[in-house]
């Protein structure tokens, strides 16, 4: 397997960058923490790096609102820089703040959906929401979670629903999470294009019940991927289930590789081949 470069956007506020190195080194990826400020000063840093990744916190405070101004340090200075990672075959990840950063920035869901179509806002329940939950990957499109992916099954018109349900389950911790659209129709385009990554479903495979859907997301929308796949933003933490005893259920479940973790396999196995 090729050597993968990560890179980890550092920021005021950002708390969980420890996190994500250190499940990239797990899997043996090579990442390294660069400021963003570093990072707008010099934008070809990116030329050395497969994959960005954006850690989840509250990034300058969350003011105005969740992840805006970071999303807005990147749109004004790393908007073209970051489409070309993505244009050369890169990725870029994005957990819970970063996820809303991503949808901000218009990174997500990207291509053909206009700007101000989709945003990530305050839960339904009007608190914070700290939880374990369960997820259906809703997609084929997402090289983090489908690694088999190719370019052309990426961009290619097809059903992307998978024929055997894949469940993941990882905790979730955000006052603003709750991604909604513009209408009705725009948010059934970006399930037929295959843009929902990930869906909230209690153990009745339902998406919209309380508290297994935290924060009242459309669909049970918990991740969402742009259209080369090689994009993806998440609420829930995979950088917080990398051991098996992290699952509050450990002594009765089944061990394997943690949910959590298997996403950061995938990317290897995706950026590595």
């Amino acid at each position: 397997m090729k050597p993968v470069r990560i890179l980890v956007i550092r920021a005021a506020g950002i708390n969980c960058d420890e996190e994500v190195m250190h499940c990239w080194q797990l899997v043996g990826a090579n990442p390294s923490l660069v400021h963003i400020n570093e990072l707008a000063n010099n934008p070809s840093i990116l030329d050395d790096f497969q994959i960005v990744t954006i850690p989840g916190g509250f990034s300058y405070g969350d003011d105005i609102a969740a992840g805006t101004i970071l999303a807005q340090s990147i749109a004004s200075a790393l908007e073209a820089p970051m489409k070309a990672l993505i244009d050369r075959g890169g990725g870029i990840l994005g957990i819970c703040n970063g996820f809303q950063v991503l949808v901000k920035t218009g990174l997500l869901p990207g291509g053909d959906v206009e700007s101000g179509q989709v945003t990530v806002t305050f839960n339904e329940s009007a608190k914070f929401e700290a939880r374990w939950v369960r997820m259906e990957v809703a997609t084929t499109r997402c090289a983090f979670l489908t690694p088999d992916l190719t370019q052309e099954s990426a961009s290619s018109k097809r059903n992307f629903r998978l024929t055997k349900p894949v469940y993941l389950e990882m905790p979730v911790e955000h006052a603003e999470g709750r991604v909604v659209t513009a209408s009705e129709q725009s948010a059934e385009s970006l399930s037929e294009k295959g843009l929902v990554a990930l869906r909230y479903v209690d153990m009745e495979n339902r998406h919209d019940t309380y508290p297994a859907n935290p924060n009242g997301s459309w669909a049970g929308i918990a991740g969402l991927c742009d259209e080369t796949g090689r994009v993806l933003g998440l609420m829930p933490h995979p950088d917080r289930n990398f051991a098996p005893t992290h699952h509050p259920q450990w002594t009765g479940r089944k061990q394997g590789t943690p949910d959590g973790l298997q996403v950061f396999l995938n990317a290897m196995s995706y950026w590595g081949r």
